[in-house]
């Protein structure tokens, strides 16, 4: 690529390492222009006005660098750039369209600068589609992150409440990819590494934010746990996927506060996935009571709030996002077999009671 788009979140946008990116391209003979209209909660209208814009500047490759919607909004405009295919075509249940080698896709590198979505490993993007209200996850084999760079001086700077959310989202993905059911050494051994890293890591950056060995332990942590969760997901993010596409909560801390009532759902299939998990947080004791407390302890000592209405999630909405996240991809790599009521029940209690 000699002429990159480089696209980010609004809230990036202004922040000193965009600036830097594109000094150091210019250095290398790159030209460059800035797309930052991606939402917290990346859209598919964005993608559209994203992929005008890489039109407009006769751009040749993507540049994703921020936090998960960041990554995903770039992601998603290098899946649709080069041709003419709707992207829902894209979504991931669905058989990938076939590109040819004149829609080839864009060079793409990622930038994560939060340590949580571990979006830089993959060309899965989550996009809301503003008709349904619901999230969707868009992908193409062939489209693959050409690098990904993984600085923790990008994250020093992250505000705490952004630390622990992020973090936390990072720690769901290897608890919820590690209990997927089916033989997957290499994704297994990745999530309880990751969960390792978080554990022991993830307190120490919320903290001690400054601590760059600390950072950097996190952003491998979320790294390798993202890697892990193309085993699949589970029930929290089918749940949080959904209430960010209608509600636009923060996904991370979404995804915090769903996760206790799941694991209490999920408990009876996990059994024999909690005596390792244990393993990576220190515990003594290995069974699943021990395992749940030190992870509500830790989503306290994070100051995560104990329910969704504490959010802005209103009590009557259990029904309804149930029905949608019974068609999210990740409700069917749940470790325990789901359908609507079961989902209802579950968000009723993450709503109301929560840990």
């Amino acid at each position: 690529m000699r002429n990159p788009l480089i696209v980010t979140d609004g809230g990036s946008a202004q922040l000193p390492f965009i600036g830097a990116l594109q000094s150091y391209l210019a250095e290398g003979g790159l030209t460059t222009a800035v797309f930052s209209g991606i939402s917290p909660n990346p859209q598919d209208l964005e993608v559209s006005i994203g992929k005008e814009k890489f039109h407009q500047g006769s751009h040749d490759g993507v540049i994703a660098i921020g936090g998960g919607s960041g990554m995903d909004g770039g992601k998603a405009i290098a899946l649709v750039a080069n041709n003419e295919i709707d992207l829902w075509k894209f979504e991931y249940d669905q058989v990938p369209p076939e590109i040819t080698a004149s829609t080839a896709f864009p060079p793409l590198i990622t930038i994560p600068t939060t340590a949580g979505t571990g979006a830089e490993t993959e060309s899965t993007a989550m996009i809301t589609d503003t008709k349904k209200l619901m999230k969707w996850c868009v992908w193409h084999p062939q489209l693959k992150p050409a690098f990904a760079v993984l600085d923790p001086e990008l994250t020093i700077g992250l505000p705490k409440n952004l630390t622990a959310w992020t973090g936390t989202d990072a720690l769901v993905h290897a608890i919820e990819a590690y209990c997927v059911p089916g033989f997957n050494p290499l994704c297994d051994a990745m999530a309880l590494e990751g969960m390792r890293l978080i554990f022991n890591w993830l307190p120490v950056t919320h903290e001690d934010p400054n601590n760059l060995g600390a950072r950097g332990a996190m952003l491998s942590g979320s790294c390798l746990a993202g890697v892990a969760f193309l085993k699949g997901l589970g029930l929290v993010h089918a749940i949080s996927h959904m209430i960010g596409a209608e509600y636009d909560t923060q996904h991370g801390l979404t995804n915090a506060i769903i996760l206790p009532a799941a694991l209490r759902f999920n408990e009876p299939e996990i059994s024999e996935k909690i005596k390792p998990m244990a393993n990576t947080a220190g515990l003594a004791d290995t069974n699943f009571d021990a395992f749940y407390n030190h992870v509500c302890l830790l989503l306290d000592q994070l100051q995560i709030p104990v329910t969704l209405v504490d959010i802005g999630v209103p009590e009557d909405c259990s029904a309804r996002i149930a029905q949608k996240a019974i068609k999210d991809s990740a409700a069917a790599t749940n470790p325990r077999k789901l359908d609507i009521q079961a989902i209802e029940l579950v968000l009723k209690d993450a709503i109301v009671h929560g840990r």
